[in-house]
């Protein structure tokens, strides 16, 4: 899909990465308190009156002893600067206009580009005030509060009204599935993509990456194109501190926001580990299509006939988040039942990419959730004191598939986890969506002003 793309760009500690996640919705930026945290371009959907734009969080534009801003200062962010319709300058209204403040209003004001700053932590009416300064800059200014939500709508306002919009956005498929093979350390993750590439010789050609410390490799097997991301670059050696762990983890993602469908491999010797549950949630909140191979089987002795079930039994219990995700036992050094992953892969990417047709739809929302078995009773709601009413579904994207209920009544709380686990069931039952995650979105009267 084809649509405008936005980018966040400021010095570090001003709240690029909580703006990122308000706009969006999502905690996919790791916010922390040490300066350049965000290394790598992190990409998300924002949606806005009806409209939907791409939102790129850059790196920190930091300074080094040469310059206050060397001519390979906005090296990290120069792509999407480049590729940006528009871009939202952060900064932070407390700490006022600073040095690099104002060397980044000369870069910004040479590229011809719409510039909107957010002058982001402007909780109080004084602080708002003296936000006021950076008018000098010439650019369109919204002193806002990224964490509590505040102004973040008179900003998104000023934004969508100069994008670009195409009239019908033709959904676009890949010829190419984007493969990423995650899990913790030693698990055989590399064993896993040689016997993957050894096994089908047919590499194209190995190419760097655009993730770093990544390598793609092209594989084509029975006429489907396949690129395999390896994370292996992911780990860090030495001695692990907090922020360098949160670091790690955001290279992962990277490395995931890039897939479309992920290999969770996991040790069958050792069993499930509390890091690959985290992994896993990385995954999914990448959006990506999961299958859980687990490695190594070969190494389990079958001293009973029911072995791969307790084990499955035991693996659902530990991550029932992933209750939807297809599990397959292999040994990645013998080969065995490694030929069954790609198959998996296909039926996975065509799921993730499944539209459902309207009249399918409307004549589920009719028997499942307008009068589910013949009831007309409202749907519950956080904190369950009033209900709101479910008035139609439609289906607001692809990879992975998003559904959109819009929903009417005096709360404003919004549906209970438990209606909206019922209404995901129900869709899958219905269209199965082979190991793929189902989202939803709930459309109902927000405060002006708020996102």
């Amino acid at each position: 899909m084809s649509l405008p793309l936005v980018a966040i760009i400021g010095r570090p500690n001003v709240g690029k990465s909580t703006s990122f996640n308000r706009l969006t919705g999502t905690r996919k930026s790791i916010v922390g308190d040490e300066p350049g945290i965000t290394r790598d371009r992190i990409y998300g959907d924002v949606e806005w009156k009806s409209k939907t734009f791409e939102l790129v969080d850059t790196g920190g534009i930091v300074p080094d002893d040469e310059a206050i801003i060397p001519a390979n200062i906005f090296k990290q962010a120069g792509f999407a600067i480049d590729k940006a319709q528009a871009i939202i300058w952060v900064v932070d209204a407390r700490a006022g206009v600073t040095p690099l403040d104002e060397e980044i209003s000369v870069f910004l004001r040479n590229i011809g580009k719409p510039v909107f700053i957010a002058a982001n932590k402007s909780e109080s009416r004084k602080v708002e005030e003296e936000a006021a300064e950076f008018y000098r800059f010439g650019f369109e200014l919204t002193p806002l509060s990224a964490e509590h939500g505040t102004s973040v709508g008179d900003l998104l306002d000023n934004v969508v009204d100069v994008l670009e919009f195409e009239d019908e956005i033709v959904e676009e498929k890949r010829d190419e599935i984007r493969l990423a093979i995650i899990g913790r350390p030693n698990v055989g993750k590399s064993s896993l993509l040689n016997q993957l590439l050894g096994e089908e010789r047919v590499i194209v050609s190995p190419i760097a990456g655009t993730t770093r410390d990544a390598i793609d490799t092209h594989l084509e097997v029975d006429g489907q194109k396949f690129v395999l991301i390896d994370t292996a670059g992911i780990r860090r050696k030495g001695k692990t501190t907090e922020m360098a762990e949160k670091l790690s983890v955001v290279m992962a993602r990277k490395a995931l926001e890039r897939a479309d469908v992920a290999i969770l491999v996991i040790d069958a010797v050792e069993g499930v580990a509390n890091l690959d549950a985290s992994i896993a949630g990385y995954a999914l909140d990448s959006g990506c299509s999961i299958i859980i191979a687990v490695n190594k089987w070969d190494a389990v002795e079958e001293k009973e006939t029911n072995t791969v079930y307790e084990f499955e039994r035991k693996l659902r219990r530990q991550m029932k988040f992933l209750d939807w995700a297809p599990m397959v036992t292999i040994s990645a050094l013998t080969g065995q039942r490694v030929t069954k992953i790609l198959p998996l892969v296909v039926k996975a990417n065509e799921a993730r990419n499944y539209r459902v047709p309207t009249s399918r739809l409307n004549k589920f929302f009719e028997e499942q959730i307008s009068q589910p078995k013949g009831g007309t009773a409202p749907a519950p709601v956080k904190g369950g004191v009033s209900r709101l009413k479910v008035q139609y579904i439609t289906q607001g994207g692809l990879r992975p598939p998003l559904f959109v209920l819009f929903t009417s009544g005096g709360s404003k709380a919004g549906l209970h986890f438990s209606y909206l686990r019922y209404v995901e069931n129900r869709l899958r039952d219905e269209f199965e969506f082979f190991a793929t995650p189902v989202r939803l979105k709930e459309r109902h009267k927000t405060k002006k002003g708020k996102a």
